[in-house]
């Protein structure tokens, strides 16, 4: 048996990280890794205990390992990358958006982006699944949301997914990650041009901050949401409906029971995000010393907490490694407690109305594995191309 090391910017990880990541779950459940200095755990005790204590493992310093390791200074407003109680402040003035009902309201429109992303490759024998829908619709939706003119919204995407993407063995620029002058225009047209839409909305809402003041946000914090918010749906979200039409090739007879009963679908989605978790990790600062499996972690650490391992322990999960649409279980991949993602119902629907419309206008598929690529970053995981081969998996 080889020795267990696991790099998370090495691409020979990236196809399959599962047998790695079962071994370190069982030998070592606290991995350290002496090249890079960051620890990790696996198990779903573990990495459910540590995303929900905020006060000993920070998201201060972000969430990210590159961005943890490099000190950087967060702009306000950049939730995801804070604690309690400024956090919770922040998150708030977003919660209001991401209501259940308000997500709810957005479903005609979600289905209509999805049908126009669909309607150019329908009767097609062959078509670029994520190419077609993973980066059309959900930035449609996210650009709908913010305001952004359809026009611009491709422009506002790729500018999002360059931010991520990592050559071989390389990390994120950590100087660009929230470099947030693609929205600079925008807010300054919404001044004088407001409308129904996020970007007013966070520039108009008065809120009490962390020190009691009652204000409405400055443009830095606007333009840090809005670039937050749209790094995050359009890379995730993408990433799930390429993780369907992989999964479905792979599992035809569950596909056909989910394209027999539509209202297997939102299960169905649950399942895929345990099984293939778009955001296999999440980083965090150790605020002081801790212990786990007997060794301690210093405080100023870096470590990852794999969302993606702890989904298939079989501590907790029967039978882990086997995809079944019809498991009902809660996984750990949007987080838990105060963290837990903000866009979680956005994606399911999302998600769940990609399934749906796909099921039902595009017959049986295959995917050409030799032509589908696997896009390289260390934040998330997923299709860069998946080609589906159309009719010929029945």
């Amino acid at each position: 048996m080889t020795d267990l090391y696991w790099d998370p910017w090495d691409p020979a990880f990236t196809r399959d990280p599962y047998p790695l990541f079962n071994r370190m779950r069982e030998e070592s459940p606290l991995y350290y890794n002496d090249r890079h200095d960051f620890y990790a755990v696996t198990r779903h005790a573990d990495v459910q205990q540590g995303l929900s204590d905020w006060r000993t493992f920070s998201s201060a310093r972000g969430d990210i390992l590159e961005i943890i390791q490099a000190g950087i200074d967060f702009p306000p407003g950049t939730l995801i990358f804070e604690d309690p109680p400024v956090h919770d402040v922040h998150r708030r003035l977003l919660a209001r958006v991401f209501t259940p009902r308000r997500i709810a309201s957005l479903e005609p429109q979600v289905r209509a982006f999805c049908k126009r992303a669909l309607e150019p490759v329908l009767g097609a024998d062959r078509f670029d699944l994520v190419e077609a829908v993973g980066a059309e619709m959900p930035m449609r939706v996210i650009g709908m949301l913010l305001g952004i003119p359809e026009a611009d919204q491709p422009r506002i995407r790729d500018r999002t997914d360059a931010t991520l993407n990592t050559e071989d063995g390389g990390k994120i620029d950590t100087e660009v990650i929230l470099n947030t002058d693609a929205f600079g225009a925008y807010l300054q047209w919404r001044k004088t041009h407001p409308s129904d839409d996020l970007m007013t909305e966070l520039m108009t809402t008065r809120f009490e901050d962390e020190q009691g003041v009652t204000r409405t946000l400055t443009d830095e914090e606007v333009l840090t949401y809005c670039t937050v918010v749209a790094g995050a749906g359009n890379e995730t979200t993408g990433r799930l409906i390429g993780w369907f039409g992989a999964l479905m090739a792979r599992h035809p007879g569950q596909r056909r029971e989910l394209a027999a009963d539509h209202s297997l679908i939102p299960n169905a989605i649950e399942e895929i995000l345990r099984f293939e978790p778009t955001g296999p990790f999440t980083g965090r600062h150790v605020t002081t010393d801790v212990d786990f499996h007997g060794t301690t972690v210093p405080a100023g650490s870096a470590i990852l907490f794999i969302q993606a391992a702890a989904n298939r322990d079989p501590r907790r999960f029967p039978d882990p490694d086997r995809f079944d649409v019809h498991r009902v279980g809660q996984h750990m991949t949007f987080g838990i407690g105060a963290h837990y993602c903000l866009g979680a119902a956005l994606a399911r629907l999302e998600g769940r109305v990609a399934a749906e419309e796909i099921l039902e206008h595009v017959p049986g598929w295959e995917v050409d594995w030799d032509a589908a690529e696997l896009a390289q970053t260390s934040t998330v995981r997923g299709w860069k191309t998946l080609p589906l081969l159309v009719g010929a998996a029945p």
